[in-house]
């Protein structure tokens, strides 16, 4: 079934060589940025979210697991729903304010935008 995973093969063009063999370039890890050394904005959207406003924490520098821990992380301590996804976190609610406090808390240099 490995041999047939077809999004692993996203823009290959079709090749009549039957000796053709693809090969996978292997993806580089992110290295996650320690706390002190990250730059994180935090803002509201309401764009797309039919007039619900979310709170938008942008600028992770990291891998998708550090990101997923830090949104439960705030998620639980600001006592909302969200998710993470993009490189962004999204806290259902007008959060900001607590957000900038618990990520300076936690040692991150987070700046309250719009």
């Amino acid at each position: 079934m490995a041999e047939n995973d077809w999004k692993k093969r996203l823009g290959v063009v079709y090749s009549t060589n039957k000796d053709y063999e693809y090969e996978y370039q292997p993806q580089e890890e992110v290295q996650t940025l320690p706390p002190g050394k990250q730059r994180l904005l935090v803002g509201i959207d309401r764009r797309n979210r039919s007039g619900k406003t979310v709170t938008l924490i942008s600028g992770f520098k990291g891998s998708p697991d550090d990101l997923s821990a830090l949104c439960k992380t705030m998620k639980t301590k600001c006592g909302c729903g969200g998710s993470a996804k993009d490189g962004e976190i999204l806290l259902q609610g007008d959060l900001r304010d607590k957000a900038v406090a618990i990520l300076t808390a936690m040692g991150y240099n987070s700046k309250r935008s719009n």
